[in-house]
């Protein structure tokens, strides 16, 4: 049995010797009687103590960590608080499978809580404890354990950048809007992607970033680096392929393509389209690539977007008849036949999988025809010319 809470004797923690203790008296008067109950309470106390530590150890296993340990200190009044509000500033994080005991430890090591026992007592009391989510944040140094608990479990407390890509853009855009919300140098991102082993880029993109990082919002902890940023969107462009096997499903379209290729078409596709009618401009695209004399279009593209890439910008004012004497580029698919190089931005899942799937049709050309974005296909130039295209400037 633990000797936590009794006193016996003379700081040695050992019982005195038999013969040493009193002995009682066989006639006990009153003073004797009263001196026998104070003795049968404080034995009855100190039994309560160990019996609360003992529940207390069990509940442990429950909370997790060092909780029980933290309870203990409670029943011998060792938790101390700080009165509060707190001053400074200092970012602490909290980590995947860490318990209320292990957040107070983390706590009361940065400064913020004087002992992790009273930020534990705190989270026993608030069922909120036990959805803090993973993450940073910033607190005060010398908080009360309650007013810590309050930031900890509202996730708006969570400091992390918040990037937004759209779908469309090129490696430069995305380059320039994570240097933007982050504050680090676009120098770094740069430098980044030179190293793409450093972030996993597929092999059959060789070495090319363009298309490959993913358009989406992601949440980033303020010290993650530009290659952990890089590796997250390869990540979610790989989970965007889904069960699909690229390399299988690109060698088994038309003639067969690589899977930088079909990249490529995903890409031109997002720029071109838009929901239901991505795998038709993917199969017309394919059509303009594998029918005989080139679908009609001599094996040309002539995709404008393709075309702004080469010049290295999205306005749309910059392209100027005759569009194939505005670059010599290869990515000026009016005057190169077949695709371009690489991708020309980064295409989202829908882009994709209109790639990986093209809707099986004998479209060549398309057009959209007015401000909320309805395509008309056909498979005749002469047809194509019947519809009139809207003027972007308009809508």
């Amino acid at each position: 049995m633990s000797n936590l809470g009794l006193d016996f004797g003379a700081g040695t923690g050992e019982p005195p010797p038999e013969d040493a203790r009193p002995r009682r008296s066989e006639h006990r008067g009153r003073g004797g009687g009263r001196r026998a109950e104070r003795r049968r309470g404080g034995r009855f106390r100190s039994c309560l103590v160990v019996l609360l530590v003992a529940a207390i150890v069990v509940a442990g296993a429950w909370f997790g960590g060092n909780w029980a340990v933290d309870k203990v200190r409670v029943a011998l009044g060792e938790n101390p608080d700080y009165p509060g509000p707190g001053s400074g500033s200092v970012t602490i994080e909290v980590m995947k499978g860490d318990t209320a005991a292990a957040i107070g430890r983390t706590l009361e090591e940065a400064g913020v809580v004087k002992s992790a026992g009273a930020f534990t007592d705190a989270a026993v009391a608030d069922e909120r404890s036990r959805s803090i989510q993973v993450g940073f944040y910033e607190l005060k140094m010398e908080m009360k354990a309650s007013d810590a608990l309050a930031i900890l479990v509202d996730p708006a407390n969570l400091i992390q950048a918040r990037v937004t890509i759209p779908e469309g853009f090129t490696v430069e855009q995305i380059v320039a809007r994570l240097a933007k919300e982050t504050g680090l140098p676009a120098k770094r991102f740069r430098a980044a992607l030179a190293k793409p082993g450093s972030y996993g880029l597929p092999a059959y993109a060789r070495g090319n970033p363009e298309g490959y990082l993913f358009p989406a919002t992601y949440s980033f902890p303020p010290k993650a680096t530009p290659a952990q940023m890089f590796r997250a969107m390869v990540g979610r462009y790989e989970r965007a392929l889904g069960d699909n096997d690229i390399e299988a499903v690109a060698a088994s379209l038309g003639d067969g393509y690589t899977p930088e290729q079909v990249m490529t078409v995903a890409s031109l596709v997002e720029a071109e389209g838009r929901g239901a009618d991505m795998p038709k401009i993917a199969r017309a695209i394919y059509n303009r690539l594998e029918l005989p004399a080139g679908g009609g279009t001599n094996g040309l593209l002539q995709i404008d977007a393709s075309v702004l890439y080469a010049l290295g910008t999205s306005d749309p004012t910059k392209l100027v008849a005759p569009l194939a004497d505005l670059t010599d580029s290869e990515y000026n698919t009016y005057r190169h036949a077949g695709l371009p190089p690489g991708p020309i931005g980064s295409p989202g899942e829908d882009a994709i999988l209109a790639a990986l799937h093209p809707t099986p049709g004998p479209w060549v050309y398309w057009v959209t025809v007015d401000c909320a974005g309805t395509t008309e296909f056909s498979t005749t130039l002469a047809e194509h010319n019947q519809h009139d295209a809207v003027d972007p400037s308009d809508c």
